[in-house]
């Protein structure tokens, strides 16, 4: 029972109770929650940074989501160990709704999704998230992961490239074609520091690749600016004013300022011009946020529950992730979800609880106050080759390499599927096309091992065969609708022969309706054709369908028996 109760329960708080309430939280363990949660508050600073401007919007709004998103997570949700903030996931689908609609846009359709998450929670949906197939999962993850690294091909390189065409053909070629023409300054930038990534976990030490990366990227590029050469900086890209009418380039310090979301600027500087068309526009995009932060959420937490050997509720981290994704963009953060490599990073620090969470939350704070000047500097092109790996790491392309060499033909062909849409579309279709055409070739599967048995020469009864005018028949598998009519049409081409049929339903799962009308109309067909026949061994749900569907003997039609041999000793002995 208390496996279910985590399962279907639903509280505010849920994880932060279990771990500091209903367990002893004592002075060690709180701890190895304050370390956990300063390593991954590193960690995240420049992760946030770069994930809010592949997203569409200024670095600092990364931050903002990292501190209060990252705080309001953990405080009221029902996972002990998740890490939250921006995420890589969610570009895909930010990037295109802030080119349209400017950071307004972007967060209205945040608070959007929030409140469809608290209704998701509110009708227990969390759990339904695990019928979600692996391929499909894997797919529309593999297709965001292409399409991020994509995106960073202009900072990889140093293209000049002022604006970039809204479906992603388009972009691959016009980067193709401007590649020749690359920055070698900008290049050299992002290959240091991506060649820092790849070889640092070699030392087996314990600072995570990505810092030292990040400064000797920064430090390369310094000396490149310091050789005449221009390599483009967070602090030349991004500028900001403050309220006093103060300018700077890069991150403004300061803390959060709380603004109304629709108030904020639009593409085009301005205030959106709001109507019903941009309403149903962002609407659309908060559900897709609104799935796809459940999906990364739930996943994320399941993943976590194998490392702890914890329990999360699914329902209580739903609640958790709405509320926080309402509240976060009256302070200017952008949508937030929970990221596995940082969760990972937590647990592997020694995260207790979600305490570990907070203080990361705050750690991005002090972090945002205190280093903004320095943030200033961190070069672009080193930004977008953090943003490769983080990508790669998103890929999963060791899973989905196992899947296309292990997997039935019908998963791979979901699998690329939900690739295919994700990149050329986007995720939704991808999602939507995946779910269904994973259901359709799972029913194909199941209706095919439904199957018609000949027993007429089976189990004799006192060694006398069945009158030659009689013929028995036994039914395995479900007889829902797509296995049914093949089934009953079966059975009904021998109604113009046979003047009796005995049908067992013994290894007879299920009879959904579609299964019933078939059935109904196979004793249409009898009646239609003289033919009497006989129902036997039938379970108990579809037992319960024909009683429902009120199915009672017919005299000379239709008659029932409990076991297919009493069917028999009756039919020998009346004969």
């Amino acid at each position: 029972m208390p496996h279910r109760a985590h399962l279907f329960s639903l509280r505010l708080a849920h994880a932060l109770r279990e771990a500091c309430f209903a367990e002893k939280y004592d002075a060690p363990r709180f701890t190895r929650d304050l370390l956990a949660g300063i390593t991954v508050g590193v960690i995240a600073i420049p992760l946030a940074m770069a994930l809010a401007i592949a997203s569409g919007v200024p670095p600092q709004y990364g931050l903002y989501t990292a501190i209060i998103a990252g705080f309001l997570i953990p405080l009221l949700g029902g996972s002990r160990f998740s890490i939250s903030g921006p995420t890589a996931a969610f570009v895909v689908i930010l990037y295109p709704i802030a080119q349209q609609y400017g950071l307004g846009g972007l967060l209205v359709a945040s608070v959007m999704a929030g409140g469809i998450l608290v209704v998701m929670s509110l009708l227990r949906l969390g759990r339904l998230i695990e019928y979600i197939p692996e391929a499909v999962t894997l797919g529309f993850t593999a297709g965001i992961a292409v399409v991020i690294a994509t995106l960073q091909i202009k900072d990889f390189f140093g293209l000049q490239l002022p604006h970039m065409p809204e479906h992603y053909l388009e972009k691959l070629w016009l980067l193709i074609q401007s590649v020749p023409d690359f920055y070698w300054p900008s290049f050299v930038v992002a290959a240091v520091t991506l060649a820092v990534m790849l070889l640092w976990p070699l030392l087996k030490l314990p600072v995570p690749p990505h810092l030292p990366a990040l400064i000797v990227g920064t430090f390369a590029a310094l000396l490149l600016n310091q050789s005449g050469f221009s390599v483009d900086t967070i602090g030349s890209r991004f500028s900001y004013t403050l309220a006093d009418g103060t300018t700077g380039f890069g991150i403004p310090p300061q803390l959060p300022q709380f603004e109304w979301p629709w108030l904020q600027a639009g593409a085009n500087g301005e205030s959106i011009q709001w109507n019903l068309h941009v309403l149903q526009d962002l609407l659309a995009a908060a559900f897709a946020i609104a799935m796809l932060g459940a999906i990364e959420s739930l996943l994320c937490a399941v993943v976590l529950d194998g490392m702890s050997g914890k329990r999360h509720s699914a329902n209580s981290e739903l609640l958790g992730q709405g509320i926080a994704n309402i509240i976060t963009p009256f302070f200017g953060g952008i949508t937030a979800t929970a990221a596995l490599a940082r969760s990972a990073a937590s647990i592997k620090a020694g995260a207790e609880s979600p305490i570990a969470g907070m203080v990361h939350a705050l750690v991005v704070l002090l972090g945002l106050v205190a280093l903004a000047p320095l943030l200033a500097y961190l070069p672009m092109p080193a930004m977008a080759a953090l943003l490769v790996m983080v990508a790669w790491g998103m890929s999963e392309a060791h899973k989905a390499a196992h899947l296309m060499k292990t997997a039935p033909r019908g998963d791979i062909w979901v699998f690329i599927t939900c690739f295919a849409l994700t990149v050329l579309f986007d995720m939704v279709i991808a999602i939507t096309a995946g779910i269904v055409l994973a259901a359709l070739l799972f029913m194909k599967e199941i209706a095919a091992m439904t199957h018609v048995d000949d027993v007429t020469d089976a189990g004799r009864v006192d060694d006398k065969k069945l009158p030659e005018n009689w013929r028995a028949f036994s039914i395995s598998g479900p007889l829902f609708f797509a296995a049914a009519d093949r089934v009953f049409g079966e059975l009904s081409t021998l109604c113009t022969e046979q003047q009796h049929i005995i049908l067992s339903l013994k290894e007879v799962s299920l009879l959904d309706a579609g299964g019933l009308s078939a059935l109904e109309k196979l004793i249409a067909k009898c009646e239609k054709n003289n033919t009497e026949l006989i129902l036997t061994d039938i379970p108990k749900q579809p037992l319960s369908t024909l009683a429902h569907a009120n199915i009672k003997p017919v005299k000379g039609v239709l008659r029932f028996y409990l076991t297919l041999a009493e069917a028999r000793r009756v039919v020998v002995e009346g004969h």
